[in-house]
Parts: C-alpha cells; structure tokens; sequence
C-alpha cells in the first residue's frame, strides 16, 4: 500500500509521523516485555538454577534498549508536537540544556527520515531499524492500520478501543500547512 502517490508525501503533519513512531516503540517494548515472562518448561534445573546463564539478563537488556527507543521516539513526538527543550526537560526532571542533549540527535535523525528517498532494497541497508522507521514516516496509514490490529489483538476487554485505535487517531494535514520546518 503506498499513500505518497506520485512522489509527494501523503498529507500527515510531522507530529502525526512521529506519533506513530512513538506507538510502534510502544508496541516493540511490549512485545518484548511480554515475552520475558513465562519461565520455560527447561529454563530452570530442578534445583532453580538456570540452564543458560545470562539469558534473562540479556532479554531485559533488550527490553531497557527497547524503553529507551520508546522514550526517544516520545521526545522526538513532543518535539514535533511544538514542546520546547524546556518543557522536556521539566517533564524528565532534567535541565532543558541537558534534554536537548540527549534529544536533538534522535529529533534531526527523525527529520531526516522525513525526507529521506525510498531505499531501492528496503530491509538490505545497514541500519534495518533505521530503514524501518523511514519507511513508518513515509507511510504513515500503513504502519498506523497495522497497529490497529497489533491493538486490537492485545485488547483485554476493559477499554473500548473502536475499530481503529491508531488510525481513527492519525491527523491529517491541511494542503496550506507545511511542517518541514524544525520548530
């Protein structure tokens, strides 16, 4: 499914883009999480001791890596979103000058992907992750209608989501509005 047509981008405002990005990361960290707790028939010897030393600890470590791309991914989106360093760093408890530090690499890297050309060989490139979250910026409905249905297969009941929990959410920009500009 493409939504840029004939070479444009789809109308979605940066701010939408990077939302979504912040909703995969979400949707990454949880599934990992998720994953690290059933304890395997053969994961412990009968006397608790584990059958592959360091395992465990290699997932949650895989699992913090995940947070902190969640973490970035909603820094770049408040950013996005018109937040200023300020309000970032407050919200992290953390001096603004000190929030930009450790935000503005991953905030440029995601302009970047805005306008990043297709790779000819999408999933081949060095940085697959970095291919991957091109790709969601380009095509925001696709990753979004995807994420529906992460969702909706992980509702517990207790929310009514609706049928489009992500996309019912996407903006979408109006022609006389360009984003392409840091704020």
């Amino acid at each position: 499914m493409t939504e840029s047509g004939a070479g444009g981008t789809a109308p979605y405002p940066d701010a939408a883009r990077a939302r979504l990005v912040t909703s995969y990361e979400a949707c990454e960290l949880a599934d990992l999480a998720r994953a690290a707790v059933p304890i395997g028939e053969h994961e412990l010897h009968p006397d608790g001791t584990t059958r592959t030393p360091g395992a465990v600890l290699a997932h949650a470590a895989r699992v913090l890596a995940a947070a902190q791309r969640f973490l970035e991914a909603a820094a770049v989106f408040e950013r996005a979103g018109g937040a200023d360093w300020q309000l970032i760093g407050a919200v992290l408890d953390m001096s603004p000058h000190t929030a930009q530090m450790r935000f503005a690499t991953p905030e440029a890297a995601f302009r970047k992907e805005l306008h990043a050309p297709e790779s000819t060989h999408p999933g081949h490139t060095a940085d697959e992750m970095t291919s991957l979250r091109a790709h969601m910026t380009r095509e925001p409905l696709e990753t979004a209608l995807d994420l529906d249905d992460w969702v909706l297969r992980h509702e517990d009941g207790n929310d009514d989501l609706g049928t489009a929990p992500v996309s019912g959410g996407l903006t979408r920009e109006h022609p006389q509005q360009h984003t392409d500009k840091p704020p």
